[in-house]
């Protein structure tokens, strides 16, 4: 009777994908405008709770409406970029309602973010204010003279543990002070799908971050998705949240999914592998968001008998590779996996929504899979331009069509935008979003006649590691400011046993410097304190010469096929080793270990 329960089920949520007509621009909603019915109609419900706080949907709507006067009173309208600063907890929640609530833009930043990365982000969107959590004061005050903000009127700083004072250039802001008004907003009611919500920042093929423009069009339709397609949660559910908030998997596939139904979050600052089991009992998770890297580490604990006597029943998130899929699903007791394949900027995705093994699910957008030469990095197309599609079961760069169901929002910067477009692509005068990723089909046997996908790969230059994308251009700039490099080539290689690709970087240094005497510990400070920690080079080779191609490019084939693999490799190796904050030699014991599997990067 289950399976026919849910074979019903399934075709419901079918046949209402395929017949409901989208939300138009002008149609009002936000996230804000969530809470603020769950606050109406069920004000006493749990809406979150984080370490040893939990907030009520009504606490939660009257923090939001307060915050919100405050930005009010100092200026913020809709359509201004608020940047936000802030390690998940229940503020950076506030935070982000309140300025939902002016219709105003979140930036969202990457918390990792330090110094040029940093400046960079906050002045691309031309961010009124900055929202900061105590806990992120230093990395700020280090970069104050390089904004264009003002001391004293634009840095709103929030508390976290009450360790560190208000800095002298910064307002308090304090969503708990009752002799703020907590009404509703006005304001809240005119914004639109069409508007603005968020700046989530993504490492492109070039250059510094790049802000993808989420209205709350592009932000909405795909936390329903994910609550009752995905999760099919109701609000007796609580979900476990320990992803990055800043990040669209843990906001809007997350924790947006969770205010769309109703459902009480448990928010963590970071991901413990030790705590999490733990936690989801101690709070009775029924459902959790996920990355596969994540998913892996968990996989890799030590079994224990309590391995199935969990609570949850659903989860929702991408990544998960088939070479675990099952193992975790029968190890953990796992009922639905909800796997999406997505971009921050991107026009169209896939979802499993009928909870079939190793697979992204179904297309939700128009699209083509075409052929794609990896070796030589660029599009195959036929005698007239045209690309050419793959066979089925045949890997192929992803192209999303851009039509009016599936609109490309892209960037903030109109060039950054174009360069992910691809115009004539199938025939004259049409246009796609190039995603970057190599896609297949998949059969996963009855699903409604309804091709199921499964991600393959990315390709170019950009590569993926510890759950974010990793520009090549934008480390190699970095790391290339050290005044003894004369240039860097970055790419990522693959380590046994971990997901995507970890950073390398081929070096060649200024004339006279080589291996034995160059600042290792000046060097790897540089590169600690200008790039975050998924950024930063796994391996280091050390070369007299780049290898660039007849038309002066970096060759990057033959480096990353060599990679850190002593007997393929003449030059001295450096490695990063776990928990080291210097780079030292990589010598064959150490190497074994790797190939062995021994250790966690």
């Amino acid at each position: 009777m289950g399976s026919i329960a849910t074979f019903f089920v399934d075709l419901k949520i079918l046949v209402t994908a395929l017949t409901t007509k989208p939300p138009t621009s002008d149609t009002i909603g936000s996230v804000s405008l969530l809470v603020e019915q769950h606050a109406r109609s069920h004000p006493q419900d749990v809406a979150l709770l984080c370490e040893d706080e939990v907030i009520t949907w009504k606490e939660l709507n009257d923090r939001a409406n307060r915050v919100a006067r405050l930005l009010k009173v100092h200026g913020i309208v809709l359509g201004d970029c608020v940047s936000l600063f802030m390690q998940n907890r229940i503020e950076f929640v506030v935070q982000v309602l309140a300025v939902s609530k002016l219709g105003a833009i979140a930036g969202l930043i990457n918390t990792n973010l330090t110094r040029q990365q940093l400046v960079h982000c906050i002045t691309l969107t031309e961010s009124k204010k900055c929202i900061f959590g105590e806990e992120l004061s230093e990395p700020l005050n280090e970069i104050r003279e390089e904004l264009a903000l003002k001391d004293g009127e634009d840095y709103l700083f929030v508390r976290d543990q009450g360790t560190q004072p208000l800095p002298n250039w910064a307002i308090n802001l304090d969503s708990r002070d009752e002799s703020i008004d907590a009404r509703n907003h006005p304001e809240s009611n005119t914004v639109t799908l069409g508007n603005r919500a968020f700046y989530i920042f993504t490492s492109g093929t070039t250059g510094l971050p790049k802000a993808a423009v989420v209205s709350n069009k592009r932000m909405l339709p795909p936390a329903v998705m994910s609550a009752d397609a995905l999760l099919r949660i109701k609000r007796t559910d609580r979900m476990y949240n320990c992803l990055p908030l800043y990040h669209g998997t843990g906001l809007m596939i997350g924790l947006t999914a969770a205010f769309h139904a109703g459902a009480s979050t448990v928010i963590r600052r970071r991901l413990s592998i030790s705590a999490f089991w733990d936690d989801i009992r101690k709070y009775n998770c029924t459902c959790f968001v996920y990355i596969g890297e994540f998913l892996r580490y968990l996989i890799s604990s030590p079994k224990k008998s309590s391995d199935k006597d969990n609570p949850v029943r659903a989860i929702v998130g991408n990544g998960l590779r088939p070479d675990i899929w099952l193992d975790f699903k029968q190890r953990f007791d796992i009922e639905r996996i909800g796997e999406f394949y997505g971009a921050s900027e991107g026009n169209g995705g896939f979802a499993n929504v009928f909870n079939k093994d190793c697979t992204v699910g179904l297309g939700i957008a128009p699209m083509k899979l075409v052929r794609y030469d990896v070796a030589n990095d660029e599009i195959v197309r036929d005698g007239n331009g045209m690309c050419i599609e793959v066979e089925e079961g045949e890997p192929g760069l992803l192209l999303i069509e851009v039509t009016k169901k599936s609109e490309f929002e892209g960037y903030t910067d109109t060039e950054d935008s174009d360069k992910k477009l691809m115009r004539n692509a199938m025939r004259e005068g049409d246009l796609y979003f190039n995603s970057g990723d190599l896609m297949k089909i998949v059969k996963v046997g009855f699903s409604f006649g309804q091709k199921h996908y499964q991600f393959v790969d990315r390709v170019g230059d950009t590569y993926r590691w510890k759950s974010e994308n990793v520009s090549t251009n934008e480390v190699g700039e970095i790391i290339n400011n050290y005044e003894d490099i004369i240039f860097t080539n970055i790419y990522g290689v693959e380590i046994p046993g971990t997901d995507g690709r970890a950073g390398m970087a081929s070096i060649v240094f200024k004339e006279g410097l080589d291996a034995d005497n160059i600042n290792l510990s000046e060097f790897s400070a540089h590169v600690i304190g200008n790039l975050p920690g998924y950024a930063r080079p796994v391996f280091i080779r050390i070369l007299d010469e780049l290898p660039t191609t007849t038309t002066h490019k970096l060759q990057k084939n033959d480096l990353r096929e060599q990679a850190y693999h002593l007997d393929k490799v003449d030059n001295v190796l450096l490695v990063m080793r776990p928990g080291d904050t210097v780079y030292s030699k990589l010598d064959s014991d150490f190497y074994d270990k790797i190939i062995r599997r021994e250790i966690a990067f």
